[in-house]
């Protein structure tokens, strides 16, 4: 690329992501929510960190900040001008800089080759807020002190490199420059390269928390059978109602019988009831009795003799006998065939059984813990289920309420199953877009924690090594702008949609007409701000300018 830089392009393309949802106390910046502050609370923030953690410190977590925040504009770049010069789309990190009201960026030379892979780029910075709360706090410093900014440029050039690219400041208006100018380079070709490399690695700091975080975990493996019931992620009060009311019953032999829809997570909460109580040192079985032949289910729980039916070569227990001492999961018990529901209330009523082919009776000491998404009591009055079996089922009934009824524990949630997916693919990403968590406060969620569960993970292979999860990877067949998933906006009543279609047709309405009204009314409800009334129709800027001038002309 030649040194007679080009200026830098329209940035049209960049303020369209930027929506304000006023009304909503939202900020927008295409996927990711954005927050205005002013310099004098940056300024404030900086001066404590620098109090707390000492100078050098505080710089490195900062430069850092600032490192991550230019990695996830590098990856809007290459989205947003797929089809522009090389030096256009670059320019979306300078631009977006200097959007945030941070610096005013100037190219003064730009070496930049796709096909090498190499880089070489000098830019001047104008009225940098750093520069400026830094002297207004402790005046003309020794050293540059745009570190936040310094940790966006290294992050964004080495994102859109795909190789390490770090910057420094060649002057700086900090240390009484008339201009900040700085250099990025290949961290290979910095003398320096180790002195600058360590502020952009977790210092001591970071090492303690990660030294207290494994005693932690340590001390979970000893937890009681009340603090066990901690590992169940979630805050809401439905879901705090629950965890108490299996805390209460952990110590106890009671059976417990765990309804819910399918894919709350009544697994999860039975595993935390045999981890609470006295039983904990033993097995924990699981059974899935819809997913077991009806009639290999008696086999399967109680054991078979060798000899008992065709092809029973040999004896073997069955899962009563190895929950021994322990916990036995029966989950979707609705499902059990009518000679197994008889023999399983045998067992609950004497402790006891029998297995398959064998005339003798065994002694098990096993707690019980069932779980269905069916109504039983309908069951009982179809003759698909015994009344004398539910009434020792349901001893103990705890309803587990699903995801939608539980939305404030969906944040912890999200960071539950990134943190597991992240190890069991080996890949690491920065979270999920403000975007994408706000589509997924909007959704129904009709298969519960399961179905949120495999979002995340479809989620994690989708998204960039070191990016985020955004919504296109969450919902890919709905679209960024598609009003139902508009944030802070619930899913739309469709039956309401179709009453009020039906109305408009009958009253004459055509395309063209609910189309200028539409759009009138966004432009009114937006005071005449054309990105405001895009936002609220879905649209692009460019595309609703395109439509507004059609229609005045």
């Amino acid at each position: 690329m030649p040194h007679n830089l080009p200026k830098l392009p329209a940035m049209d393309d960049i303020q369209d992501l930027l929506r304000f949802e006023l009304d909503e106390g939202r900020i927008w910046m295409g996927e990711e929510r954005m927050i205005l502050l002013r310099s004098s609370e940056l300024q404030g923030l900086r001066r404590e960190l620098i109090e707390s953690l000492g100078m050098d410190r505080a710089k490195g977590l900062l430069i850092r900040m600032g490192y991550i925040a230019g990695q996830l504009d590098a990856d809007t770049a290459k989205r947003l001008r797929p089809d522009a010069p090389l030096f256009d789309v670059f320019s979306v990190g300078p631009q977006s800089h200097m959007l945030t009201g941070q610096v005013k960026v100037t190219p003064v030379k730009l070496d930049l080759d796709e096909e090498v892979n190499s880089f070489h780029g000098i830019f001047d910075w104008e009225n940098s807020f750093e520069a400026e709360i830094f002297l207004a706090e402790y005046g003309v410093s020794y050293e540059p002190v745009c570190w936040t900014q310094i940790g966006y440029a290294s992050g964004f050039t080495s994102r859109f490199m795909g190789r390490q690219i770090l910057y420094r400041e060649q002057g700086c208006v900090g240390c009484g420059e008339k201009v900040c100018r700085i250099e990025g380079r290949p961290v290979e070709e910095w003398d320096d390269c180790e002195e600058l490399l360590r502020y952009y690695r977790p210092d001591r700091i970071a090492d303690q928390l990660f030294d207290l975080q494994s005693q932690v975990t340590s001390l979970r493996e000893n937890l009681t059978a009340e603090q066990s019931f901690g590992d169940l992620v979630g805050c809401s009060p439905k879901f705090l109602q629950v965890r108490e009311l299996l805390a209460k019953a952990a110590e106890s032999r009671v059976t417990v019988l765990l309804l819910g829809e399918t894919g709350v997570g009544k697994d999860m909460f039975a595993k935390a009831l045999h981890q609470g109580s006295p039983r904990r040192e033993k097995a924990f079985v699981a059974v899935n009795c819809a997913a077991i032949p009806k009639d290999l289910i008696e086999a399967e729980l109680f054991g078979v003799e060798k000899g008992a039916f065709t092809g029973a070569d040999q004896s073997r227990p069955g899962r009563f006998e190895r929950a021994h001492g322990g916990t036995l999961f029966l989950d979707e018990v609705g499902e059990l065939s009518p000679q197994a529901q008889a023999a399983l209330l045998r067992v609950l009523q004497e402790g006891e059984m029998e297995r398959v082919g064998d005339t003798r009776t065994r002694k098990v000491d096993v707690r019980l813990v069932a779980a269905t998404n069916e109504n039983l009591e309908e069951a009982v009055q179809q003759g698909r289920f015994r009344a004398d079996l539910l009434y020792r089922l349901n001893v103990y009934s705890v309803v587990v309420p699903p995801l939608r009824e539980r939305i404030d524990d969906l944040s912890e949630l999200v960071r539950h199953f990134i943190d597991k997916y992240s190890t069991l693919h080996g890949k690491q990403v920065q979270g999920i877009t403000d975007k994408a968590m706000s589509m997924l406060r909007a959704y129904q969620w009709p298969g519960n924690i399961r179905e949120l569960g495999n979002m995340i993970e479809r989620g994690m292979i989708l998204a960039d090594p070191g990016g985020q999860i955004e919504a296109m990877h969450l919902f890919p067949n709905v679209t960024e702008h598609s009003g139902i998933w508009r944030a802070g906006v619930d899913a739309p009543d469709i039956d309401s949609i179709v009453e009020v279609a039906d109305q408009l047709l009958q009253d004459g309405w055509d395309l063209a007409g609910l189309e200028t009204a539409l759009i009138e009314r966004a432009m009114e409800r937006s005071s005449g701000n054309v990105t405001r009334a895009a936002a609220l129709l879905g649209l692009t800027r460019a595309t609703l300018d395109y439509r507004l001038k059609k229609l005045h002309s």
